[in-house]
């Protein structure tokens, strides 16, 4: 796992699972590879963290005290398609996989998560297609490892909610993201009002060399492709 260790090692994972045991297991064991590991026990308290730490990769167990961790995966799913997303499960049921591939899933694991397992799994999920860039236009490149945009030559320093900001909304290119979509995702429990939130992307858009940013009137914004 050397080759994997170093791909990881600038990477956060988020782990939800509510047996102690095996959720901390997990969390040691990525610890040892991976920049931060975030753990919740609930979905509830999964989504909050998810919101909060933005995680680049989430492992969350299928069934929960709370309710069903396909619920937890569908809220993900409404504000990022991309994150890459791992499920624990003691057992196969088909119509739970049917639904992860309704929603999107990367990876599936059956209960005992061995060390063989989880790395195949973040292997599959992480690196089948990841890039430390988003190409937004032909020229402009949103650098999602050092928070700053390429643009030719030009190097343009965004702070950490902008590039969520860009990220999310380029992820979310073919719908409109919504005013509360955008509070909940950038700010999480801080509240934003209206007009901060316009403030916010307003500035944004002064440093943005291209025309990137579509205001829909009352409703919220979208990716202009």
């Amino acid at each position: 796992m050397k080759e994997l260790a170093k791909k990881v090692k600038n990477l956060n994972v988020l782990i939800v699972e509510d047996d102690d045991k095996i959720r901390k297991r997990v969390a040691n064991t990525l610890g040892l590879y991976f920049k931060n590991v975030y753990e919740a026990d609930c979905g509830y308290d999964g989504y909050e963290l998810f919101i909060e730490k933005k995680p680049d990769l989430c492992i969350l167990d299928i069934e929960m005290n709370d309710g069903n961790g396909i619920e937890l995966v569908k809220k993900i799913r409404k504000i990022s398609l991309d994150t890459p997303i791992i499920m624990l499960s003691a057992y196969s049921k088909e119509e739970y996989l049917l639904e992860l591939i309704n929603d999107k899933i990367d990876h599936y694991i059956l209960k005992p998560a061995t060390y063989e397992k989880l790395a195949k799994a973040i292997r599959s999920a992480l690196f089948k297609d990841m890039n430390k860039s988003l190409q937004l236009t032909e020229e402009l490149y949103l650098d999602l490892e050092d928070n700053q945009l390429l643009y030719g030559e030009k190097t343009i320093r965004l702070r950490k909610r902008e590039k969520h900001f860009l990220k999310f909304l380029f992820e979310n290119k073919n719908k409109i993201v919504t005013y509360d979509m955008i509070q909940e995702y950038i700010w999480g429990d801080k509240f934003m009002t209206f007009n901060a939130v316009k403030v916010f992307i307003k500035d944004l858009r002064k440093k943005i060399p291209e025309d990137i940013i579509e205001n829909i009137v009352n409703e919220g914004y979208k990716f202009k492709s």
